[in-house]
């Protein structure tokens, strides 16, 4: 791909925006041959304008006006620079709908009658392995289970690539903003003002691509947390004992050890911290931009 094509993908991949700006240029560009401000001024800001030029995907003809160098490996940088449905950050249906699920489940915490049933039905599957090993040792499984759960969805749901780029965009435009104003450009810094306008929608999208992947966690994490406090809420559960860090021997699961939390909650956030370190690391699950 020509050099001036190359620029064009970066500008793309930057905001949406830019790549509408490009696409309004090569329109006019396409019917005119030689572009003007004038022709344009209505659909893009001057800051997009100027980007274009500096950019040099705008080459100036002798004060006529402008052409669009390479517009056709510009309209095939356009091309590949489109978004998929599923990407940066959006939702597709089945996002939507586990996400209207879990808030449902989250009411089990206030609403006797849900947190009832959810816990009844995980009983079929929960209750007989309960019943096979010591309370300490289910609430383990299910900290471990739930820690492999959120770390393979995080890994296959969250582009931290993406989320890498538009960090170092962001402190590129803080680069080029000092600069300015120690040169005393206006021009420039009401260009990088427009940019980082711009750029608000992206930092939506991050925030919706990192909030994707919390919604089908809590589809598994929620309804085992009703498990356990139907559980702990049904049965006497003050025979069985564990020496917790911190606490010493415990005898009553439901008894306050951090402050009001129970026993259990306190032991079941201890495996889950712990088991879903190890289970990161030995997948490589990257939760944190480079």
């Amino acid at each position: 791909m020509a050099r001036s094509a190359k620029k064009a993908e970066s500008l793309a991949e930057e905001s949406q925006s830019m790549a509408d700006a490009m696409g309004h240029v090569l329109d006019v560009a396409d019917e005119k041959g030689v572009v003007t401000w004038s022709d344009v001024s209505d659909d893009i800001s001057s800051g997009e304008w100027g980007r274009l030029i500096e950019q040099s995907i705008l080459v100036d003809v002798d004060g006529d006006g402008f052409v669009v160098d390479d517009p056709e490996g510009i309209h095939g940088a356009l091309e590949d620079a489109e978004p998929d449905d599923d990407e940066g950050g959006g939702w597709s249906t089945w996002d939507k709908l586990a996400g209207v699920g879990a808030v449902a489940l989250i009411a089990g915490y206030s609403i006797p009658s849900i947190k009832n049933t959810v816990g009844a039905v995980l009983d079929t599957v929960l209750g007989p392995i309960e019943a096979t090993m010591p309370f300490y040792m289910v609430i383990l499984v299910l900290a471990t289970l739930t820690g492999l759960w959120s770390a393979l969805l995080q890994d296959n749901l969250m582009d931290m690539s993406g989320m890498g780029d538009h960090q170092e965009k962001m402190q590129e435009l803080q680069d080029r903003r000092e600069r300015a104003k120690e040169e005393g450009n206006e021009e420039e810094l009401d260009r990088i003002q427009q940019e980082q306008m711009e750029m608000m929608s992206d930092q939506m999208g991050m925030f919706k691509q990192q909030i994707r992947p919390m919604v089908w966690i809590m589809l598994l994490t929620i309804p085992i947390f009703l498990w356990l406090y139907w559980r702990t809420g049904n049965l006497d559960l003050s025979g069985v004992a564990i020496v917790m860090p911190l606490f010493g021997e415990i005898s009553n699961w439901n008894a306050g050890t951090l402050g009001p939390w129970p026993a259990w909650l306190f032991w079941y956030f201890i495996c889950s911290l712990s088991f879903s370190q190890i289970v990161r690391k030995a997948l490589n699950v990257q939760t944190s931009p480079t």
